[in-house]
């Protein structure tokens, strides 16, 4: 028997699959069964693989060919697994070394002709082989993807013949580099400095971004809610190495990293209102992520956000507050990472009209109340920061035209300098602060301990919304460089939370 290595994703998390290939005696014509909990796309290996045999001028032997993918209660899925199978049907030929190849993780799908084409989850099994010690074979277009983990032991074929050569000597397969990580390409969305006007907005998009706070806009069309949203990927810190590595690996395992290239920008997902749960929250036969998963690190922007499914919504709620999902189906569940900042946009009515009363329906306000309710009330409660958005007098955009307008590069600067101030202190963002943690990084005296225990009594907040305003409060200090909380601070946290009803109806 021959036993080789390849592997699955449950979610994030890897298993190493045992390949196991056995000739056995019996039959005067070949028989082949691949058994071990295979879904179908592993099963139609055995049609794939017959082909390949016959293009090499090779003949599988009259005997029982036997495929047990091990363990047997995994379910398995992918037609990665075309690879680690014919290598170990070449091994049973004396065609390939067994003992070489069972050092490897082995993946890729095999065409018909024997070339070795893509497949998915390629970076992730690249990280777990080296973190264990052992090397990985997988489909020559993805062996840069494969070096970007770091790993060194990667044989990367077009063809099986190539993978024959080199073992055989004929001709050893060169060693997979990359000279450089080289960067996702994304079209620039714009400057700050281009957005005239609309300081309240691009304020909170500032307090946003400086502590990973969501985020919901509110104005007529045409007020700029798109454009400001866009923007804020340009006010936002870099990546660090970990979070790279770990975007890469999501989009890896859903098939979207590109050749030799890892996610260094902060993913923007624009969601469009049409978007399924399955889509949002990630699952199908082989419970690949969804968008809020590949938002991780990133921001996740829901455009007309009442015309969204309410069902489809209310999946935020939980991996807003674990930033993690768990994908549950029939025979499997995958929890995938999910710490995204949300950043959210409305009209305040289905005209968007509401507050003009040149140009608002007859049916308002009655209209609006029946389309904002369309949110849920626990939902709005996780979003930190509301922001009516006006529309901009086109005679104020020209008489400010040659006021120097603040660009993304300076507001940035102190969005950088506080969030290093929140690292140095607690280890990770505002955002994510909770229980004794929020109480360390955002200790209040007595009298501001009163005047917010005052203001949350009259706006009716719940705890969840109090703890909030201490870190929104604790964001805007930050982003003065205070080591302590003033009233100054509470107060303007306060002014970006719902109380009874706005301008636009929201709040």
């Amino acid at each position: 028997m021959i036993s080789l290595n390849s592997i699955i994703f449950n979610g994030m998390d890897a298993t190493r699959i045992d390949v196991q290939v056995q000739l056995a005696s019996g039959l005067s014509n070949p028989e082949f069964n691949i058994i071990g909990l295979a879904d179908r796309a592993v099963k139609e290996s055995a049609e794939r693989i017959r082909n390949v045999i016959s293009a090499l001028n090779l003949n599988l032997p009259p005997r029982r060919l036997t495929v047990n993918l091990s363990p047997a209660d995994v379910e398995k899925n992918g037609s990665h697994f075309d690879l680690p199978i014919l290598c170990g049907i070449l091994c049973t030929l004396g065609m390939l070394p067994a003992e070489k190849l069972s050092r490897y993780i082995i993946l890729g799908e095999i065409g018909l002709d024997g070339a070795i084409v893509r497949t998915d989850g390629v970076l992730p099994a690249a990280v777990w082989a080296h973190k264990n010690n052992m090397g990985i074979i997988c489909p020559a277009p993805q062996g840069g993807e494969a070096a970007l983990s770091g790993h060194t032991d990667i044989l990367a074929p077009a063809h099986v013949l190539e993978l024959i050569n080199h073992f055989s000597g004929a001709a050893p397969l060169p060693q997979p580099t990359v000279s450089k990580i080289e960067q996702s390409q994304i079209k620039s969305p714009g400057d700050f400095a281009e957005v005239y006007g609309q300081e309240s907005a691009k304020r909170a998009l500032e307090i946003a971004a400086a502590g990973g706070h969501a985020m919901l806009m509110v104005g007529p069309p045409g007020s700029g809610k798109t454009m400001l949203a866009s923007r804020l990927s340009t006010i936002l810190p870099e990546m660090t190495a970990d979070e790279i590595l770990e975007t890469s690996v999501i989009y890896s395992i859903a098939g979207q990293l590109g050749d030799k290239s890892l996610i260094t920008n902060r993913p923007f997902r624009a969601i469009h209102h049409t978007a399924s749960p399955v889509s949002l929250a990630g699952g199908g036969s082989n419970a690949k992520p969804g968008e809020i998963s590949l938002a991780h690190n990133g921001v996740l922007f829901l455009d007309e956000l009442p015309e969204f499914d309410r069902a489809t919504l209310e999946i935020l709620r939980q991996p807003m507050e674990s930033g993690k999902i768990t994908i549950s189906r029939a025979k499997r569940n995958a929890t995938y990472p999910a710490r995204f900042q949300l950043i959210a946009a409305m009209n305040p009515c289905p005209c968007g009209n509401l507050g003009n009363a040149a140009l608002s329906c007859s049916r308002a306000p009655r209209c609006a109340e029946a389309y904002q309710n369309k949110i849920s009330g626990p939902l709005l409660d996780r979003i930190d920061l509301h922001v009516d958005v006006d529309a901009v007098n086109p005679w104020d955009m020209k008489s400010k035209s040659d006021t120097p307008v603040e660009t993304s590069a300076q507001i940035r600067a102190r969005v950088v300098a506080a969030r290093a101030r929140q690292i140095a202190r607690q280890g990770k963002i505002n955002a994510l602060l909770d229980g004794a943690e929020l109480t360390a990084a955002a200790p209040l005296s007595d009298e501001l301990t009163e005047f917010l225990n005052n203001a949350a009594e009259k706006m009716s907040m719940s705890a969840r919304g109090y703890n909030r305003i201490k870190r929104i409060a604790r964001t805007i200090a930050d982003l003065r460089g205070a080591e302590n909380i003033e009233i100054s601070d509470i107060a303007e946290a306060l002014s970006y939370r719902p109380i009874g009803r706005g301008k636009y109806g929201v709040k």
